[in-house]
């Protein structure tokens, strides 16, 4: 393998180039054209401009990067995440045009595309599943029956997709109605698929996944779990690994769980096998991402691994070198995803410009990052800027260093999650580690961050007097 193109932007196209050309492999960039000047663009061997800004006439486009890859004789295409990264179809085309997809087979993502194919993969390996209806629904009527019998509460899921979109919890009978057509109308307009399924809502989950990586010589490897559940809209913000709450017995039970639903889609490559984990500590099977994660950074610093070079090296056929005993939990990593929105005002978009954009340095951080000063935010993606990693010895540590890290990062321009990350790393619930999917919605609001800050200018304005009152006791000195 001499040449990658990457089929993404941003940091996580920075992300995989690194490991590409540590790896002594060429890199090729795939840009839209307001991500001309963008960094990933400048970092790349090469770079082909695909289409315009919208992401379905340029990073949408499959059957255009295969030809631009084609044309320069690129041996293989790595999808990063988000974007054609879970597309069976393009996949497959890859395959056709003799270009290796840095990523699992085609049947896998087919499979485990589709919540209700997952869970049917994985029935015969008796993996815990939440109680609920096994097929998909439409049928008002019918998913009423269906709700009365498991039992309110319940979720509402979309079949076809993720990110929250057509997912909605619904507490009593009176409300199941109006819910289940919101959620099929979102599915729709999300997935143009509107068959939900319905299941047993988990009062207080944790939201918790185990990292897998699988060789074409039937190895499966577990790389310990990632703790998620710390989120906003159903969608992740702060991740850690190892999480506070597994025991090492739990852990190896979870693990040993993630390599089953690899095998059951006979996996290749990187994935991720989601879990609810009960106040109890009993887990159910989520679902698959059949992909490399956001939050991969986390696992590959306490297992000690670049999940990307394993990626390619498991692409190019050869077998794992590590064995799962060979591997173990080396300190405690966090993440923060920095995205460009306002958490004054429900995490809405907050597009500008980068007036300031200084990055945070030091001994235990890592951003992984896909911006630079003077650059505007583009509406037509994604807002996230980068992604803020620390690592300490302990989780106490890695919680001191991300503290100092985000009072480290300097932006100016736009609104981003960094003061919202401070509120969670200082926060009570949080560092106890006992807290759920419900953070957010038990301990956070707009008015509670204002309060923080305005808390935190006041200590900084008597700081600064203090010190002012000191230095002119210093000026009034008679001289010796």
């Amino acid at each position: 393998m001499k040449k990658i193109l990457v089929a993404n932007r941003g940091e996580i196209a920075i992300r995989v180039m690194k490991t590409a050309q540590k790896m002594g492999i060429k890199t090729v960039a795939v840009y839209s054209t307001v991500d001309r000047n963008a960094p990933h663009v400048k970092y790349a061997d090469e770079a082909v401009c695909i289409g315009e800004a919208p992401s379905s006439q340029s990073y949408l486009l499959g059957s255009k990067i295969i030809e631009v890859a084609k044309s320069l004789n690129v041996d293989a295409i790595h999808p990063g995440y988000g974007f054609l990264s879970e597309n069976a179809d393009f996949a497959e085309e890859c395959e056709r045009n003799n270009i290796m997809f840095i990523g699992p087979k085609s049947k896998a993502i087919h499979i485990m595309g589709s919540k209700l194919a997952a869970k049917d993969a994985v029935k015969e390996y008796n993996i815990p599943m939440v109680p609920g209806i096994d097929h998909a629904i439409t049928d008002i009527e019918e998913a009423k029956k269906a709700a009365a019998k498991i039992g309110f509460p319940i979720l509402i899921k979309a079949s076809a997709g993720g990110g929250g979109k057509g997912m909605r919890v619904v507490e009593s009978e009176g409300d199941f109605e109006s819910q289940m057509n919101r959620a099929i109308s979102e599915a729709i307009a999300a997935f143009g698929d509107g068959s939900v399924f319905i299941e047993k809502y988990v009062a207080s989950p944790r939201h918790i996944e185990i990292q897998v990586m699988a060789d074409s010589h039937g190895n499966i490897l577990y790389l310990f779990e990632r703790e998620c559940s710390i989120q906003r809209r159903h969608q992740k913000v702060v991740e850690e690994a190892p999480s506070a709450v597994l025991t090492p017995e739990l852990r190896k039970r979870m693990g040993e769980a993630a390599v089953l639903v690899a095998k059951s889609c006979d996996y290749l490559g990187a994935g991720t096998v989601e879990f609810l984990l009960d106040e109890n500590n009993n887990f159910y099977f989520l679902e698959m991402n059949t992909r490399l994660q956001v939050e991969h950074p986390v696992t590959e610093i306490i297992a000690g691994v670049d999940l990307v070079e394993m990626q390619i090296k498991v692409a190019r056929g050869e077998a794992l070198t590590l064995k799962q005993e060979d591997l173990t939990i080396k300190g405690h990593a966090l993440e923060l995803r920095i995205y460009a929105e306002d958490p004054m005002n429900d995490f809405l978009p907050s597009v500008g410009h980068l007036d300031v954009y200084q990055l945070p340095v030091g001994d235990g951080i890592r951003v992984d990052n896909g911006f630079e000063q003077g650059m505007d935010i583009p509406i037509y993606y994604d807002p996230m800027l980068a992604k803020l990693i620390t690592y300490g010895e302990t989780r106490e540590e890695a919680i001191q260093i991300m503290l100092k890290a985000i009072d480290g990062y300097k932006i100016e321009g736009v609104e981003t999650t960094l003061p919202f990350g401070k509120f969670v790393f200082e926060h009570e619930a949080f560092r106890s580690g006992n807290f759920d999917t419900h953070f957010v919605k038990k301990y956070y609001s707009a008015e509670m961050l204002k309060n923080q800050i305005a808390k935190e200018a006041e200590i900084a304005a008597l700081v600064a007097l203090k010190q002012y009152l000191e230095d002119q006791k210093i000026l009034r000195l008679p001289i010796q």
